[in-house]
């Protein structure tokens, strides 16, 4: 529905659409037609970004796409400087002042300077291009000079304008394109262009790789000094402390400890077998064997004490000195002369009656004996082990400190090899030449296809979108009511019917009706208003004063109320109109009826007067700005409308428009039924939204709207 009303808009303004694009063609083809012709050249650089070929210093192969895709525009980014293209602009003007054959005519203003001013401005175009400099907008000769650049076309602006920069798909090639209306001028510009981005970029890339390996120069210095440092202080503090080895001398001495241990716990455990074994041996001697055996074996006994004493001391001694192998052989043969005297006592015990316990007085000495050297073996066992855990106990600060040193000193050698391999990759890249190059250099190319025909299309086209965009945002914009289904969804009351748009002034109603003469509208008019009759005739029943009424004057309400009268006629009733718009009266005049709606209220005239002789009565009106309860008050009106009422089958009155405030709600009243004319193509709004809610809240009494003046074309169907 929405596309066919959109359709029905572009068919009514369909000259707008053929008239404005043949406009744009015209004026177009005026403005193109002495365009020169073009001429286009192209170079090629290569990067060396996605070429593994030219990558010699990396050592990762695989590259992420999107920081190539950063490093390419970063590049055609750098191209686009300024800088770069006053270079190209300054290289032009020297160009043209120099050569006999310059790319451009001399422009009005350099043609306008004198020779001495041309030489000043070469002069100071070709100091800039040694200097790499631009000119200075704030000085005002050169700002002159800039004036002869645009004024010759040569400036930044101008250029950048036609200048192309590209990169080639996901290749490591970036096309350079310019076109201007003479072949050696892209080709020069082109041309310029690369040489003085590659120059500028090599130095630009030189120069901050040699800050980089001056910076990482002076960096690697500092980390080599800062390591130095840290191993002097390992050094000093080992050297201040006897430290050779820590991991080593605490190995060794753990190692000490854990031996000494295992001999104290021998020795302890020595003593307490010994001794159980002595009680043992004891338990089985009498006090009087006990005697004998002391007194036998008196001085046998003070020898092997005094023996045993010594032994003692020798073993003390060797475990002092770590069993140092002489000590150990004194020790052996003190056992030895030891041993020897503990037989000579038992010798000595052979003569006693007491033999048969021999074995058991030998047993008892020879475990005392090695129950005094056990126990003499404890003591230094238990010092020595003391002094190992003290001297241990000594290592742990050393352990603590030294680790903390030497963690510096690794973190330090470190930073420095890592400095150092940056700095030997940063002054291998910086030693080795660009990898930017240019790889296709600019030519002179063939004048490109004239784009008139195509400009002059495109301006066909374009202006044809825009008109086709304009009335779109009209149409959406628009709102308007066209149809049937908009005016009953917009005011939430009935549509009768609709009437076609109609040349009042070409129109007869008599020929219509009754001959049937005239065009595919005015017969559609007739077939619409029979319809409307028929569902007016619904609604009133045996009711007959109708009132037609309308939101705004100039609805149609005239037109529509005369013909309504003779669609009635057709059907044989006899049909009353009343000419009830006293500001406006059109039916008067139309009809030229001689019967005033004043005379007939006043007596002036008779009933029998108002009756024709056809099936169609008028009842006109004078005019002027009055209303019909202020002409005749209603206990009047009402009964010479019944009067009316019960000569004719149908009473028309055509009431003023619902702007009128009383004067149309005067007629209202007085109706049986209300109908309203809606022109099609006006809008609800303001004051119109309360004759509406008017018209609401007549309930019944409102019959529904005829919506008037609506077009129809090609695009509608037309009733038969």
């Amino acid at each position: 529905m929405e596309l066919q009303k959109f359709l029905l808009l572009l068919y009514k303004r369909k000259y707008i659409l053929l008239i404005v694009p043949m406009i744009a063609v015209f004026i177009t083809y005026f403005l193109v037609r002495k365009l020169p012709d073009t001429f286009k050249s192209r170079s090629r650089i290569s990067t060396g970004l996605v070429d593994q070929s030219q990558q010699f210093l990396e050592t990762n192969k695989t590259q992420d796409d999107n920081k190539i895709s950063q490093q390419f525009s970063n590049l055609i980014e750098m191209n686009r400087l300024k800088r770069i293209f006053d270079q190209v602009s300054f290289q032009l003007m020297v160009h043209d002042l120099t050569s006999d054959k310059p790319f451009r005519q001399p422009s009005k203003l350099l043609t306008e300077i004198g020779p001495e001013a041309r030489a000043h401005a070469l002069d100071v175009f070709k100091k800039h291009i040694v200097s790499k400099e631009p000119l200075s907008l704030f000085d005002k000769d050169q700002f002159g000079i800039n004036q002869l650049l645009i004024s010759m076309g040569y400036d930044e602006p101008t250029l950048q304008k036609k200048v192309i920069i590209y990169r080639v798909n996901n290749s490591d090639f970036i096309d350079f394109e310019y076109e201007s209306e003479n072949p050696f001028l892209s080709a020069f510009v082109i041309n310029s262009l690369i040489s003085e981005f590659v120059d500028f970029y090599s130095n630009y890339i030189k120069g901050n790789q040699q800050k980089a390996v001056n910076f990482l120069d002076m960096l690697m210095k500092k980390k080599y000094d800062s390591m130095n440092a840290k191993m002097r202080l390992l050094r000093d503090y080992k050297i201040r402390n006897r430290v050779l080895n820590l991991n080593e001398q605490a190995k060794s001495l753990y190692m000490q400890i854990a031996d000494f241990e295992s001999r104290l716990q021998v020795a302890q455990k020595d003593v307490e077998a010994y001794e159980g074994a002595i009680k043992g041996i004891e338990r089985k001697f009498s006090p009087q064997d006990r005697r004998y055996l002391e007194s036998v074996v008196v001085d046998v006994n003070q020898s092997v004490i005094s023996t045993r004493e010594k032994l003692r001391q020798v073993t003390n001694d060797l475990v002092k000195s770590n069993f140092d192998p002489r000590i150990k052989q004194k020790q052996d043969s003190l056992r030895t002369d030891l041993e020897l005297k503990v037989l000579e006592s038992t010798d000595r015990l052979l003569v006693s009656p007491l033999a048969n316990k021999q074995l058991l007085i030998q047993q008892k000495l020879n475990l005392e004996i090695a129950l005094d050297q056990v126990r003499s073996s404890i003591d230094p066992l238990s010092s020595e082990l003391r002094r190992l855990n003290e001297k241990f106990d000594m290592l742990v600060p050393h352990e603590a400190l030294i680790q903390s040193y030497e963690g510096s000193v690794d973190v330090a050698g470190k930073e420095y090899l890592d400095i150092q391999n940056r700095f030997n990759q940063t002054s291998l890249e910086s030693s080795m030449t660009v990898q930017l190059r240019q790889i296709e250099l600019a030519m002179p190319g063939p004048a490109q296809p004239s784009k008139k025909l195509l400009l002059v299309a495109l301006a066909g086209i374009i202006s044809f979108v825009f008109c086709l965009a304009a009335l779109f945002v009209i149409f959406y914009l628009d709102d308007s009511i066209q149809n049937a289904t908009e005016l009953a969804n917009k005011t939430n009351l009935p549509v009768l019917a609709y009437l076609p748009y109609i040349n009042t002034s070409m129109l007869d109603l008599t020929n219509l009706w009754k001959n049937g003469e005239g065009n595919r509208i005015t017969i559609a008019f007739k077939n619409l208003l029979r319809s409307l009759r028929f569902e007016i005739e619904r609604e009133m029943g045996n009711q007959k004063v109708l009132v037609v009424t309308s939101l705004n004057a100039g609805e149609g309400k005239t037109l529509i109320s005369l013909g309504l009268a003779y669609a009635y006629s057709m059907v044989n009733k006899r049909v009353l109109v009343i000419d009830g718009n006293f500001d406006q009266p059109t039916i008067s005049e139309t009809t030229s009826s001689n019967m005033y709606l004043e005379d007939y209220l006043k007596n002036r005239i008779t009933l029998g007067e108002v009756i024709k002789e056809g099936k169609i009565s008028v009842l006109g009106n004078r005019g002027g700005d009055t209303s019909i309860f202020e002409f005749c008050d209603e206990s009047i009106v009402k009964p010479k409308l019944a009067y009316l009422k019960d000569v004719f089958d149908i009473i028309i009155i055509e009431a003023p428009s619902m702007d009128k405030l009383n004067k149309s709600r005067e007629w209202i009243v007085l109706a049986d039924k209300v109908v309203a004319i809606f022109g099609a193509g006006a809008t609800i709004k303001n004051g119109k939204k309360q004759s509406v809610q008017y018209l609401y809240d007549l309930g019944e009494q409102f019959a529904g709207w005829a919506l008037n003046k609506v077009i129809i074309n090609r695009l509608n169907k037309i009733p038969k």
